[in-house]
């Protein structure tokens, strides 16, 4: 089975015959025990920090459709290595853009898209409701605001009251998130713990959507929910918002209820708050836990991981997209 590495710290990756050698350096830039990666069980690298390398590692990679995402000292996603595309198909993305330039077919999907991720919400809000936390008011408040979806007509309306739902919906984190306060939302920069901790989510969330795309026929860039532009991939935003509930939200309420991580595995940096490098292992290895973690499918009765439903979502766009089967966005329902 192949894994998910991450590489923190500096360092140096050089191809070693059929394996990857990740040499990190310390702080006084000098050589530490190198890691050795056997290439037939790596599925995809995340890199922290600069990475020294050449052409021939890159080529290696591609060969081995080995993507690499790139965060830096930040914790900003920067970037991706992405293999050349093996599973091209013209009339995927002929039927991708037919229903993105449908006013009324692209409003549809980002419709889907946004309902699937306010049901998620309103899932998280219910379970700690349910644990004390007396989220009724804000639970009604987001349902309320999810049933207004369906009417929608534009998609700048359809993005206001996303941006409604969101609000609403981290205020709650005030409630359930024991030792830390979130103060609102604040993007660029992240302000305090909690918004450090949600950037850093979702950006690994956004990476992993990415690479879902990647192993299927669908572009990144033409979206329905978010705005297509330059030099992002959009689609992995729309997918990202259906799976930050489950991915992101649910890690950081335990890692933070839990205690796995306290006030100083942060630091304040350029009037912005990141992890240290401890805090930051301990939520990525959360994070690839939570990944792991696996459900009784109700449609393909058998073990699902979480990492593999987002895999499902792409393959469940790509037939909506083909007339085949009516997109239904993916909802716990556990």
């Amino acid at each position: 089975m192949k894994k998910t590495y991450y590489l923190f710290n500096p360092g140096q990756l050089q191809r070693q015959d059929n394996t990857l050698k990740f040499t990190p350096y310390n702080e006084d830039g000098n050589e530490e025990k190198p890691r050795f990666l056997p290439v037939e069980s790596v599925g995809e690298l995340y890199c922290f920090g600069a990475l020294d390398t050449n052409s021939a590692v890159y080529n290696f990679l591609g060969r081995e459709q080995i993507p690499v995402h790139f965060f830096d000292y930040y914790e900003n996603y920067t970037g991706s290595f992405m293999p050349r595309e093996s599973l091209i198909s013209g009339k995927m993305l002929i039927a991708q853009v037919k229903f993105q330039q449908n006013k009324k077919k692209r409003i549809d999907i980002a419709q889907r898209i946004l309902e699937g991720a306010a049901f998620n919400m309103v899932k998280n809000l219910k379970y700690y409701n349910s644990r004390g936390k007396e989220l009724e008011i804000l639970i009604e408040i987001v349902e309320g605001l999810a049933a207004k979806i369906p009417s929608t007509t534009a998609i700048d309306e359809l993005m206001g009251i996303e941006g409604n739902i969101r609000k609403n919906y981290y205020t709650a984190f005030e409630l359930i998130i024991n030792d830390f306060s979130m103060g609102g939302r604040s993007y660029q920069p992240p302000r305090n713990e909690v918004n450090a901790l949600i950037s850093f989510g979702n950006m690994m969330c956004y990476s992993q959507c990415l690479r879902a795309i990647h192993q299927t026929q669908l572009n990144p860039v033409i979206s329905y929910l978010h705005e297509p532009g330059e030099r992002r991939f959009s689609l992995s935003l729309d997918l990202a918002e259906i799976f930050k509930p489950l991915l992101v939200d649910r890690v950081i309420f335990k890692v933070t209820n839990k205690k796995m991580l306290q006030t100083a595995d942060f630091e304040e940096s350029l009037n912005r708050v990141i992890l240290k490098d401890a805090g930051r292992k301990t939520f990525v290895q959360a994070f690839e836990d939570r990944l792991q973690e696996t459900i009784i499918h109700r449609t393909l009765n058998r073990s699902v991981s979480y990492k593999h439903l987002i895999k499902l979502e792409c393959y469940k766009l790509q037939k909506h997209l083909l007339e085949i089967e009516e997109y239904k966005p993916f909802k716990m329902w556990w």
